[in-house]
C-alpha cells in the first residue's frame, strides 16, 4: 500500500506573503485544516491493479478534502479576463525560432522532457488504469497541453496515443510546433491553436487531463489561470502543472546560475516574485477544485547533465490533481 506524504499544517502558510500573484485577495493568508492535504511523493507511489472500469466513475482520491471547506464554484463564463502577462508574451516572441534547437534558449526544457513525460505517463496511467507497459496507453484520451510553445511536451504525448491540443498565445510557436509535427505522421493529428485557456473555456471545452508546464509562473493571475484550468478539466480528470519553487535555493540555482552564470537561459527568463511555493500553488488549485494528490521534483546531475524525478521540491517541481466533482446543493 502507497504511503502518503503528509504537508504538515502547510508549513508557514498563514505567515506567507503571496509575492507576485497579483492582487493577493484571492488568498486571505487563510489557515488551513491541520490534515486538509494528504500528497504522494513521487516514490512512495505504486500503481492500482489495471482494471477495464470506465475512470469516470472512480471517486476522488483524496476523499478527505470533501469534507474541507467546499471550493469555490467554477464560473465557465468568468474567463473573458486574460491571465495573458504581455511583458512574458514579448519574451518569449522574441526566442520563438529556437525551440527545436536542443542547445538553444529551450536547452534546459529538452533535458527535462524525459523527467516530465516519465511523471506524467506514471501518473495518469495510475488515474486512469491504464497499463503503464503498453507502447501506447493514452489511447482514447483527450489532453490539452496549455501553453505548448513549440510542442516539445506535446509531441511525446501524441506518441504516448493521447488525442492532443496544443495551445500558445504566441502565434509563432504554433506555426512552428505545426510544422515540426508535419514531419512525423503520429504527431501531425496534434490540433494546434493559437488561443488561451480562457477562450478554451468559453467555448465549452473539455479534456481528460489538462497540463501546464513551466507556464504558470508567466502568467498575470495564477489563481484565475488555475480556474481555467480546472474548467477544462472533466469531472475526476486530472491536472498537471509544473513550475519553479520560491526558495532561496531556486533563486541561486534556477535564476542566478541557469540565468546569468551557465547562460542556459536569456537573462530575465524568470522573475523571482512570480513563482510559487509548491504550498501555495496547493492552495490555489484547491481553491479552483483540483486535489493535488502527488507531487515530485527534478533534480539536476552536473556530472550527467540529466534530470530525474525525486522528492526534492525545493527548485523544480511538478504536482497531479485531479478535479472534485461538484457537490449540488
Amino acid at each position: 500500500m502507497a504511503t502518503k506524504f503528509r504537508i504538515n499544517q502547510l508549513r508557514a502558510l498563514s505567515s506567507t506573503v503571496f509575492h507576485g500573484i497579483g492582487d493577493s485577495s484571492y488568498l486571505h493568508l487563510i489557515r488551513a485544516p491541520q490534515n486538509m492535504y494528504h500528497i504522494r511523493h513521487f516514490s512512495d507511489a505504486s500503481s492500482p491493479p489495471l482494471s477495464p472500469a470506465s475512470y469516470s466513475s472512480a471517486p476522488p482520491q483524496n476523499a478527505e478534502l470533501l469534507t474541507a471547506p467546499r471550493p469555490e464554484k467554477i464560473n465557465r463564463n468568468a474567463s473573458t479576463t486574460s491571465s495573458v502577462n504581455q511583458i512574458e508574451l514579448a519574451k518569449f516572441s522574441a526566442i520563438s525560432d529556437t525551440w527545436w534547437d536542443s542547445e538553444g534558449p529551450f536547452k534546459p526544457l529538452h533535458a527535462l522532457n524525459p523527467s516530465r513525460v516519465s511523471f506524467i505517463r506514471s501518473t495518469l496511467c495510475r488515474h486512469f488504469r491504464r497499463d503503464p507497459c503498453s507502447v501506447r496507453p493514452f489511447e482514447g484520451l483527450k489532453i490539452v497541453d496549455v501553453g505548448c510553445g513549440g510542442g516539445i511536451l506535446s509531441e511525446p504525448l501524441a506518441r504516448l496515443g493521447a488525442t492532443v491540443t496544443g495551445i500558445d498565445i504566441v502565434d509563432k510557436n504554433i506555426k512552428i510546433a505545426r510544422v515540426h509535427a508535419d514531419l512525423d505522421p503520429v504527431t501531425s493529428t496534434i490540433e494546434y491553436c493559437c488561443t488561451t485557456a480562457e477562450n478554451l473555456v468559453e467555448q465549452q471545452k473539455e479534456f481528460d487531463a489538462v497540463i501546464a508546464s513551466e507556464v504558470i509562473e508567466h502568467v498575470a493571475d495564477p489563481a484565475a489561470f488555475c480556474q481555467s484550468l480546472a474548467a477544462l478539466t472533466v469531472p475526476n480528470g486530472a491536472t498537471v502543472v509544473s513550475t519553479i519553487n520560491r526558495s532561496m535555493r531556486a533563486f541561486a540555482t534556477a535564476i542566478v546560475a541557469a540565468e546569468y552564470i551557465l547562460h542556459w537561459l536569456p537573462r530575465g527568463t524568470h522573475q523571482w516574485s512570480s513563482l510559487l511555493t509548491p504550498e501555495e500553488l496547493v492552495l490555489i488549485l484547491q481553491r479552483a477544485s483540483i486535489s493535488v494528490e502527488e507531487m515530485a521534483g527534478f533534480v539536476y546531475n552536473p556530472l550527467t547533465g540529466q534530470w530525474s524525478l525525486s522528492d526534492d521540491t525545493s527548485v523544480n517541481y511538478i504536482a497531479f490533481g485531479t478535479k472534485i466533482s461538484q457537490q449540488t446543493d
